[in-house]
Protein backbone atom coordinates (compact mmCIF):
# COMPACT_ATOMS: atom_id res chain seq x y z
CA UNK A 1 0.00 0.00 0.00
CA UNK A 2 1.59 3.78 -1.09
CA UNK A 3 2.03 6.51 1.77
CA UNK A 4 -0.53 9.12 0.25
CA UNK A 5 1.37 11.18 2.71
CA UNK A 6 2.16 14.17 1.33
CA UNK A 7 5.81 15.70 1.61
CA UNK A 8 6.16 19.14 2.91
CA UNK A 9 8.75 21.25 1.17
CA UNK A 10 11.61 22.28 3.63
CA UNK A 11 11.50 25.94 4.57
CA UNK A 12 14.21 27.38 7.09
CA UNK A 13 13.03 30.28 9.02
CA UNK A 14 15.53 32.82 10.47
CA UNK A 15 13.75 34.77 13.49
CA UNK A 16 15.30 37.97 13.81
CA UNK A 17 15.69 39.11 17.35
CA UNK A 18 15.32 41.81 18.84
CA UNK A 19 11.88 42.07 17.72
CA UNK A 20 8.37 42.51 18.47
CA UNK A 21 7.83 44.79 21.64
CA UNK A 22 9.65 47.83 23.02
CA UNK A 23 9.82 49.25 26.49
CA UNK A 24 7.74 51.94 25.46
CA UNK A 25 5.00 49.78 23.88
CA UNK A 26 5.37 47.41 26.71
CA UNK A 27 4.55 50.40 29.63
CA UNK A 28 1.66 52.03 27.52
CA UNK A 29 -0.04 48.31 27.57
CA UNK A 30 0.59 47.78 31.18
CA UNK A 31 -0.70 51.45 31.46
CA UNK A 32 -3.97 50.55 30.16
CA UNK A 33 -4.16 47.06 31.72
CA UNK A 34 -3.10 48.51 35.17
CA UNK A 35 -5.67 51.60 35.30
CA UNK A 36 -8.34 49.34 34.46
CA UNK A 37 -7.41 47.21 37.77
CA UNK A 38 -6.77 49.72 39.73
CA UNK A 39 -9.90 52.20 38.30
CA UNK A 40 -12.41 49.62 36.96
CA UNK A 41 -13.91 50.19 33.55
CA UNK A 42 -14.25 52.05 30.96
CA UNK A 43 -10.95 53.50 31.05
CA UNK A 44 -10.47 55.90 27.68
CA UNK A 45 -7.61 55.47 25.85
CA UNK A 46 -7.12 58.67 23.50
CA UNK A 47 -5.59 57.49 19.84
CA UNK A 48 -4.60 53.52 19.76
CA UNK A 49 -2.72 52.92 22.61
CA UNK A 50 0.08 51.83 20.22
CA UNK A 51 -0.29 50.57 16.50
CA UNK A 52 -1.26 47.26 16.31
CA UNK A 53 -5.26 46.23 16.15
CA UNK A 54 -4.77 42.98 17.81
CA UNK A 55 -3.38 44.52 20.94
CA UNK A 56 -6.16 47.36 20.90
CA UNK A 57 -9.11 44.40 20.41
CA UNK A 58 -7.34 43.09 23.28
CA UNK A 59 -7.78 46.21 25.13
CA UNK A 60 -11.10 46.65 24.27
CA UNK A 61 -12.55 43.36 25.55
CA UNK A 62 -11.24 44.10 29.09
CA UNK A 63 -12.78 47.81 29.35
CA UNK A 64 -10.90 50.28 27.54
CA UNK A 65 -12.44 52.74 25.17
CA UNK A 66 -10.55 54.26 21.94
CA UNK A 67 -11.45 57.81 20.98
CA UNK A 68 -9.62 60.48 18.89
CA UNK A 69 -10.82 63.39 20.63
CA UNK A 70 -11.22 64.12 24.11
CA UNK A 71 -14.53 65.98 22.93
CA UNK A 72 -16.00 61.99 22.03
CA UNK A 73 -15.89 60.97 25.91
CA UNK A 74 -19.75 61.61 27.27
CA UNK A 75 -20.13 64.09 30.02
CA UNK A 76 -20.87 61.54 32.24
CA UNK A 77 -17.42 59.53 32.26
CA UNK A 78 -15.26 62.45 32.66
CA UNK A 79 -14.07 61.75 35.47
CA UNK A 80 -13.17 58.46 34.29
CA UNK A 81 -9.25 58.19 33.49
CA UNK A 82 -8.21 58.97 30.12
CA UNK A 83 -4.99 57.90 28.42
CA UNK A 84 -2.81 59.24 26.04
CA UNK A 85 -1.27 56.70 23.67
CA UNK A 86 2.30 56.08 23.56
CA UNK A 87 3.45 58.35 20.21
CA UNK A 88 2.98 61.60 22.70
CA UNK A 89 0.12 64.23 22.15
CA UNK A 90 0.22 68.25 21.26
CA UNK A 91 0.19 70.29 24.59
CA UNK A 92 -3.11 71.18 24.02
CA UNK A 93 -4.64 67.60 24.49
CA UNK A 94 -3.17 67.70 28.89
CA UNK A 95 -4.44 71.64 28.72
CA UNK A 96 -7.66 70.39 27.13
CA UNK A 97 -8.20 67.73 29.98
CA UNK A 98 -7.46 69.80 32.72
CA UNK A 99 -10.07 72.56 30.98
CA UNK A 100 -12.49 69.42 31.44
CA UNK A 101 -12.15 68.33 34.82
CA UNK A 102 -10.29 65.14 33.64
CA UNK A 103 -8.41 63.04 35.30
CA UNK A 104 -5.54 61.85 32.59
CA UNK A 105 -2.51 59.22 32.49
CA UNK A 106 0.73 59.89 29.97
CA UNK A 107 1.21 56.59 28.35
CA UNK A 108 4.20 58.54 25.89
CA UNK A 109 6.94 57.08 25.37
CA UNK A 110 10.39 58.39 27.72
CA UNK A 111 11.98 58.40 24.33
CA UNK A 112 9.86 60.25 22.66
CA UNK A 113 9.09 62.97 25.49
CA UNK A 114 12.61 63.48 25.23
CA UNK A 115 12.40 64.57 21.78
CA UNK A 116 9.59 66.94 23.05
CA UNK A 117 11.76 68.67 25.70
CA UNK A 118 14.49 68.81 22.43
CA UNK A 119 12.15 71.18 21.11
CA UNK A 120 11.32 72.82 23.91
CA UNK A 121 15.06 73.69 25.16
CA UNK A 122 16.19 74.48 21.28
CA UNK A 123 13.30 77.05 21.32
CA UNK A 124 14.25 78.79 24.47
CA UNK A 125 17.97 79.33 22.68
CA UNK A 126 16.11 80.94 19.80
CA UNK A 127 16.85 78.52 17.65
CA UNK A 128 14.48 77.13 14.57
CA UNK A 129 13.72 73.57 15.01
CA UNK A 130 13.11 71.22 11.70
CA UNK A 131 11.73 68.26 12.58
CA UNK A 132 12.68 64.90 9.87
CA UNK A 133 9.32 62.85 10.18
CA UNK A 134 6.20 61.95 8.03
CA UNK A 135 3.83 64.44 7.63
CA UNK A 136 0.21 63.16 9.53
CA UNK A 137 1.89 60.34 11.97
CA UNK A 138 0.93 61.09 15.58
CA UNK A 139 3.93 61.11 16.99
CA UNK A 140 5.27 64.17 14.81
CA UNK A 141 1.52 65.68 15.15
CA UNK A 142 2.62 65.54 19.12
CA UNK A 143 5.79 66.59 18.66
CA UNK A 144 5.10 69.83 16.36
CA UNK A 145 2.41 70.81 18.93
CA UNK A 146 4.77 71.29 22.02
CA UNK A 147 5.65 74.37 20.19
CA UNK A 148 3.35 77.09 18.46
CA UNK A 149 1.71 76.52 15.51
CA UNK A 150 4.14 77.33 12.20
CA UNK A 151 7.05 77.09 14.35
CA UNK A 152 8.52 73.70 13.75
CA UNK A 153 9.40 72.89 10.05
CA UNK A 154 8.69 69.25 9.09
CA UNK A 155 11.80 68.04 6.78
CA UNK A 156 10.24 64.35 5.30
CA UNK A 157 12.79 63.91 2.20
CA UNK A 158 16.58 65.04 1.41
CA UNK A 159 14.54 66.77 -1.53
CA UNK A 160 12.72 69.11 1.53
CA UNK A 161 16.26 69.35 2.87
CA UNK A 162 17.33 70.59 0.37
CA UNK A 163 15.10 73.15 -0.86
CA UNK A 164 14.66 74.49 3.28
CA UNK A 165 14.87 78.25 3.96
CA UNK A 166 14.94 79.56 7.38
CA UNK A 167 12.58 82.11 8.31
CA UNK A 168 15.67 84.31 10.06
CA UNK A 169 18.96 84.33 11.11
CA UNK A 170 18.46 82.59 14.24
CA UNK A 171 20.70 79.10 14.77
CA UNK A 172 19.20 76.01 13.36
CA UNK A 173 18.23 72.69 15.07
CA UNK A 174 17.03 69.37 14.24
CA UNK A 175 15.27 66.52 16.13
CA UNK A 176 13.61 63.52 14.13
CA UNK A 177 10.71 61.25 15.04
CA UNK A 178 11.73 58.02 16.99
CA UNK A 179 10.79 55.73 14.25
CA UNK A 180 12.10 56.77 11.15
CA UNK A 181 14.80 54.82 9.12
CA UNK A 182 18.70 55.17 10.15
CA UNK A 183 19.63 54.88 6.28
CA UNK A 184 17.31 58.27 5.23
CA UNK A 185 17.74 59.86 8.50
CA UNK A 186 21.57 59.48 7.57
CA UNK A 187 20.56 60.91 4.38
CA UNK A 188 18.51 63.54 5.14
CA UNK A 189 20.71 64.47 7.89
CA UNK A 190 23.75 65.04 5.81
CA UNK A 191 22.26 67.30 2.97
CA UNK A 192 21.15 70.05 6.22
CA UNK A 193 24.73 69.67 7.63
CA UNK A 194 26.12 70.03 4.33
CA UNK A 195 23.88 73.10 3.40
CA UNK A 196 24.31 74.28 7.45
CA UNK A 197 27.41 73.34 8.94
CA UNK A 198 26.46 74.78 12.60
CA UNK A 199 22.86 73.22 12.95
CA UNK A 200 22.62 71.82 16.07
CA UNK A 201 22.04 67.98 16.53
CA UNK A 202 20.48 66.18 19.52
CA UNK A 203 23.14 65.25 21.94
CA UNK A 204 21.79 61.98 21.73
CA UNK A 205 20.45 59.77 18.35
CA UNK A 206 16.44 60.59 18.29
CA UNK A 207 15.85 57.34 16.47
CA UNK A 208 15.01 55.02 19.84
CA UNK A 209 17.29 51.92 20.59
CA UNK A 210 14.21 49.76 19.37
CA UNK A 211 14.18 50.93 15.60
CA UNK A 212 17.61 50.78 15.48
CA UNK A 213 17.83 47.17 16.73
CA UNK A 214 14.99 45.82 15.00
CA UNK A 215 16.23 47.36 11.32
CA UNK A 216 19.91 46.11 11.47
CA UNK A 217 18.72 42.42 12.71
CA UNK A 218 16.85 42.56 9.38
CA UNK A 219 19.61 44.26 7.45
CA UNK A 220 21.70 40.87 8.32
CA UNK A 221 19.01 38.46 7.59
CA UNK A 222 17.80 39.86 4.80
CA UNK A 223 20.01 39.18 2.21
CA UNK A 224 20.63 35.60 3.08
CA UNK A 225 16.61 34.60 3.09
CA UNK A 226 14.40 34.34 -0.04
CA UNK A 227 11.30 36.14 1.69
CA UNK A 228 11.17 38.52 4.57
CA UNK A 229 8.20 38.99 6.67
CA UNK A 230 7.01 42.10 8.83
CA UNK A 231 4.75 41.67 11.11
CA UNK A 232 2.63 44.95 12.00
CA UNK A 233 0.35 47.12 10.99
CA UNK A 234 0.14 48.80 7.89
CA UNK A 235 -0.24 52.55 9.97
CA UNK A 236 2.63 51.52 12.33
CA UNK A 237 5.39 53.72 10.64
CA UNK A 238 8.38 51.23 12.67
CA UNK A 239 7.21 47.93 10.98
CA UNK A 240 6.70 49.88 7.46
CA UNK A 241 10.37 51.10 7.99
CA UNK A 242 11.24 47.37 8.40
CA UNK A 243 9.99 46.57 5.41
CA UNK A 244 12.04 49.06 3.32
CA UNK A 245 14.92 47.85 4.73
CA UNK A 246 14.78 44.31 3.98
CA UNK A 247 14.19 45.43 0.27
CA UNK A 248 17.00 47.84 0.36
CA UNK A 249 19.55 44.87 1.90
CA UNK A 250 18.37 42.92 -1.32
CA UNK A 251 15.62 40.90 -0.68
CA UNK A 252 13.11 40.23 -3.67
CA UNK A 253 10.01 39.51 -1.00
CA UNK A 254 9.42 41.50 1.54
CA UNK A 255 5.60 41.76 3.08
CA UNK A 256 4.30 43.63 6.06
CA UNK A 257 0.95 41.37 7.18
CA UNK A 258 -0.94 41.55 10.92
CA UNK A 259 -1.89 38.29 10.85
CA UNK A 260 -1.47 34.86 9.61
CA UNK A 261 -5.13 35.00 7.57
CA UNK A 262 -3.25 37.83 5.91
CA UNK A 263 -0.19 35.57 3.86
CA UNK A 264 -0.01 35.65 0.15
CA UNK A 265 0.86 31.88 -0.44
CA UNK A 266 1.46 32.45 -4.02
CA UNK A 267 4.13 35.10 -2.77
CA UNK A 268 6.59 31.66 -0.80
CA UNK A 269 6.42 29.54 -3.51
CA UNK A 270 9.80 27.80 -3.81
CA UNK A 271 10.80 29.96 -1.18
CA UNK A 272 13.66 27.64 1.28
CA UNK A 273 14.54 30.36 3.52
CA UNK A 274 12.32 33.05 5.44
CA UNK A 275 13.47 36.00 7.19
CA UNK A 276 10.47 36.77 9.93
CA UNK A 277 10.76 40.02 12.24
CA UNK A 278 7.98 41.94 14.01
CA UNK A 279 7.39 45.86 15.12
CA UNK A 280 8.09 47.25 17.72
CA UNK A 281 3.97 47.01 18.67
CA UNK A 282 3.51 43.80 17.71
CA UNK A 283 3.02 41.34 19.70
CA UNK A 284 5.25 37.82 20.33
CA UNK A 285 1.86 35.60 19.77
CA UNK A 286 1.26 37.06 16.29
CA UNK A 287 4.81 35.78 15.50
CA UNK A 288 4.20 32.28 16.27
CA UNK A 289 0.83 32.44 14.42
CA UNK A 290 2.79 33.13 11.45
CA UNK A 291 5.05 30.10 12.17
CA UNK A 292 2.25 28.02 12.78
CA UNK A 293 1.12 29.29 9.53
CA UNK A 294 4.13 28.29 7.52
CA UNK A 295 4.36 24.90 9.71
CA UNK A 296 1.26 23.46 7.97
CA UNK A 297 2.51 24.04 4.20
CA UNK A 298 6.46 23.62 4.98
CA UNK A 299 8.45 21.43 7.21
CA UNK A 300 10.08 24.33 8.92
CA UNK A 301 12.96 24.73 10.86
CA UNK A 302 13.19 28.06 12.72
CA UNK A 303 16.84 29.74 13.63
CA UNK A 304 17.04 32.46 15.81
CA UNK A 305 19.81 35.35 14.72
CA UNK A 306 20.32 37.57 17.68
CA UNK A 307 22.46 40.76 16.66
CA UNK A 308 21.74 42.81 20.06
CA UNK A 309 20.63 42.33 23.78
CA UNK A 310 17.84 44.98 24.84
CA UNK A 311 17.30 45.29 29.17
CA UNK A 312 15.82 48.68 28.97
CA UNK A 313 12.54 49.49 30.89
CA UNK A 314 10.69 52.47 32.00
CA UNK A 315 8.94 53.61 34.80
CA UNK A 316 5.11 53.59 35.36
CA UNK A 317 3.41 56.15 36.29
CA UNK A 318 2.85 57.32 40.13
CA UNK A 319 -0.62 56.76 40.52
CA UNK A 320 0.25 53.07 39.15
CA UNK A 321 3.25 51.95 40.69
CA UNK A 322 0.78 50.68 43.73
CA UNK A 323 -1.11 48.17 41.13
CA UNK A 324 2.06 46.45 40.50
CA UNK A 325 3.59 43.81 43.73
CA UNK A 326 7.32 44.27 41.60
CA UNK A 327 8.58 47.39 41.50
CA UNK A 328 9.42 48.78 38.11
CA UNK A 329 12.88 50.14 37.24
CA UNK A 330 14.02 52.62 34.48
CA UNK A 331 17.38 51.55 33.09
CA UNK A 332 17.21 53.30 29.66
Amino acid sequence: MSDTKQIKPPLTIKLCAPRGFCAGVDRAIQIVELALEKYGRPVYVRHEIVHNKFVVDGLKAKGAVFVEELSEIPAVDAGRPVIFSAHGVPKSVPEDAEARNMFFLDATCPLVSKVHKEAQIHDRRDREVLLIGHAGHPEVIGTMGQLPAGTVALIETEEDARKFQPKSDRSLAYITQTTLSVDDTAGIVSVLQERFPDIVAPHKEDICYATTNRQEAVKHVAPDVDAMVVVGAPNSSNSQRLREVAERAGCKVAVLIQRASDIEWPDFEGARSLGLTAGASAPETLVEEIIDAFSTRFDVIVETVRTAEETISFNLPRELRDVVSTPQAATG
